[in-house]
């Protein structure tokens, strides 16, 4: 299991009404994490010729975050199933390690062409496993 990770740091904009990170950019940082993670192990050809589509999204909210915290992520792919990915992403505070949330996504992958579900071929999984 190849794992791909990144940090960010909270700004402002990230944060609500109770001064901490309001939950859909936690939402949009796991679809942020996915997006790169297929970027930097597939090749233009294959980003091209494929694409993915969000099936079905939950997370886990465990802790809050505050302004300029440091948030680690990491993702990596826990099931690959017919046409379908099951991604988890974990984001933690670098500070104390504590974990903040936690996500499973499924996604199917998709012929760019056709814009149909496609059989995740090999040399996909091989960029993931």
């Amino acid at each position: 299991m190849k794992t791909y990770e990144t940090s960010l740091t909270v700004t402002k904009d990230h944060i609500d009404d109770l001064n901490h990170v309001n939950n859909v950019h936690y939402v949009q940082w796991v679809q942020d994490i996915a997006k790169a993670h297929w970027q930097s192990k597939a090749s233009e050809e294959l980003q091209t010729k494929y694409s993915w589509f969000l099936l079905s999204h939950f997370i886990e909210y465990k802790s809050a975050a505050f302004l300029n915290d440091t948030i680690n992520l990491k993702t990596y792919i826990a099931k690959a199933e017919g046409v379908t990915y099951t991604r988890v992403v974990e984001m933690h505070n670098a500070s104390t390690n504590k974990l903040l949330a936690k996500s499973e996504t499924k996604w199917c992958f998709i012929n760019a062409k056709t814009e149909r579900p496609s059989r995740i071929p090999k040399e996909i999984t091989e960029l993931f496993d």
